[in-house]
C-alpha cells in the first residue's frame, strides 16, 4: 500500500517527539508499504527541527518519506500556537492535488492531535477515489483545552475544533484511538460504533536488545545505594504537577524504615521545587539528570520498584496510554501504580501494586506491601508486564493492528 500520515508534529529519534508516527511508519516500511509523512517544519515537542528552505520540502528518514510544511515557531500554547495550525492546513488544503498526485495513497491517516486535518484528509479522498480515511485520536479536541483550560465552548477557536471532531466522526472511515473508553462520547458526537478501534502505544524491541550505559552520575548513585542495601523507588520522566510526585516523596520519607530510598530521574519545571520539598527527606530522597532514551532500560534495571502516577484528571475517564507505563512493563520490575482511569494495566495484568492517586497513605500501603513480598512474588509480577508488552504493546504488534484497519 501507499500509506499517507498527516501529523503536524511528527518527529524521529534524531529531532525528538512524537516518535509514534515514526515507530509505526518505519514498521510499515519493513512490511513493504511506501509510507509519505506530511509535518510541520516546527513543532514544540520536537528537540530538534528541520532546516528546509521551501515549502513541502522532502527528505527520506529509514525509508520514510518526510514532507515539511513551513509554519511559525512559537512559544506555549496561545495564538501563534493557533497560527501555525491554521497555516499547516491552510497550505496542505490549498496543494491536496499536489500531495496526491506525490503519494497516490491508498490510506490517509490524518493524526495532528487537533482534528483539523480531517478537512485536507477528506479533500486528499476525493481527489484520490480510492483510499481510506481514518482519523487518529491521540487528546480528546476539543473538550480537552474545555475542561482543562477552562475554554469557553463558545470561543472561535473551540468552535472551528468541535465542528472538526463532528466531522471527522461522521465522514471518516475509521476511528483509531489511543484511548479506549473514547468510544460513547464519539458516538454522540456522529461517529458509528463499528468505526471505532483502540490501537495503543507501545515500546519499540530494537531499544531494548541494546541498551546505552547509564552516565557516571547514575551509576555512582545507585550503586552506592545497593551497596547500602536500599530498596529503590524509581521514577523517570518530567517533574511537572501532572505526576503526583510530591506525594511519592512524602510516602517514603513518612515510612519509619530506613530500607526504602526514592530515586527521581527527570527535569521539569516543578524539579527545583521538588527538590527544595524534598530537603526534609534529603537521606531518602535523591534527584537525578534526565538521561537519553537509549539509557532508559539501563535506568529501570536498576530500580526495584517503578512509581507511574498521575493526578485526579478527568480526562482520564477515555482512558490513558502513558509511554512510561509500558518502558516500566517492559522492564520487568513491579509497578506501585496511583492514577485514577478505567483502563488499570496493572490490575489486568496482575505486574505490580495498583493504589488511589494523589494519596500519601495509599502509597506507603503500597510500599509496604511490596516489602513484605518476597523475591519470587516480585519476579513474577515484574515477569507478567514484560510478557504483556511482548504480546500486546511492541510496535511491531501494534504497527500490524493498523495495518488491519486501513484494509
Amino acid at each position: 500500500m501507499n500509506i499517507l500520515l498527516i501529523n503536524h508534529y511528527a518527529g524521529s529519534p534524531d529531532m525528538g517527539m512524537e516518535f509514534r508516527p515514526y515507530y509505526m511508519a518505519r514498521e510499515w516500511v519493513k512490511a513493504g508499504h511506501e509510507v509519505h509523512i506530511y509535518a510541520a517544519s516546527y513543532s514544540h515537542l520536537r528537540k530538534k527541527n528541520p532546516d528546509i528552505t521551501e515549502d513541502f520540502e522532502e527528505r527520506k528518514i529509514d525509508g520514510i518519506y518526510y514532507h515539511w510544511v513551513q509554519t511559525n515557531t512559537y512559544d506555549g500554547n496561545g495564538v501563534k500556537r493557533a497560527i501555525t495550525m491554521f497555516q499547516f492546513i491552510s497550505k496542505m488544503w490549498c496543494n491536496a492535488k499536489r500531495i496526491e498526485e506525490r503519494c497516490r495513497p491508498d490510506a490517509i491517516i490524518t493524526s495532528s492531535t487537533y482534528p483539523l486535518d480531517t478537512y485536507v484528509g477528506q479533500r486528499i479522498r476525493r481527489i484520490s477515489r480510492r483510499a481510506t480515511l481514518i482519523h487518529e485520536i491521540h487528546d480528546m479536541w476539543p473538550i480537552s483545552p474545555m475542561e482543562l483550560g477552562h475554554m469557553s465552548k463558545y470561543n472561535p477557536f473551540i468552535v472551528a475544533m468541535q465542528m472538526g471532531e463532528n466531522s471527522f466522526c461522521k465522514k471518516s472511515d475509521k476511528v483509531v484511538s489511543l484511548l479506549p473508553y473514547a468510544k460513547d462520547y464519539l458516538v454522540k458526537h456522529g461517529m458509528k460504533p463499528d468505526k471505532f478501534v483502540t490501537i495503543s502505544n507501545g515500546i519499540v524491541l530494537e531499544d531494548w536488545k541494546q541498551p546505552q550505559n547509564l552516565p557516571k552520575e547514575h551509576q555512582e548513585i545507585f550503586d552506592q545505594l545497593k551497596r547500602e542495601g536500599k530498596q529503590i523507588i524509581g521514577f523517570f520522566g518530567s517533574h511537572t504537577k501532572s505526576y503526583a510526585l510530591e506525594y511519592l516523596i512524602d510516602a517514603v520519607g513518612m515510612l519509619q524504615t530506613n530500607e526504602v530510598c526514592a530515586v527521581l530521574v527527570g527535569s521539569g519545571n516543578e524539579k527545583e521545587n521538588l527538590i527544595t520539598y524534598a530537603e526534609r527527606y534529603k537521606e531518602k530522597v535523591f534527584f537525578l539528570p534526565p538521561v537519553s532514551k537509549g539509557c532508559i532500560p539501563s535506568l529501570l534495571e536498576k530500580m526495584d520498584l517503578i512509581y507511574v502516577g498521575a493526578v485526579n484528571n478527568r480526562m482520564f475517564r477515555f482512558g490513558i496510554c502513558m509511554n512510561k507505563l509500558f518502558d516500566a512493563m517492559m522492564s520487568g520490575k513491579p509497578i506501585l501504580y496511583a492514577v485514577n482511569a478505567p483502563n488499570n494495566y496493572i490490575k489486568q495484568y496482575s505486574c505490580g501494586i495498583s493504589v488511589a492517586p494523589e494519596s500519601t497513605e495509599e502509597l506507603m500501603v503500597g510500599i509496604k506491601q511490596f516489602l513484605q513480598m518476597d523475591a519470587q512474588t516480585r519476579a513474577e509480577m515484574g515477569k507478567n508486564g514484560h510478557d504483556a508488552v511482548m504480546e500486546h504493546f511492541q510496535y511491531k504488534v501494534l504497527a500490524q493492528q493498523f495495518l488491519e484497519v486501513m484494509r
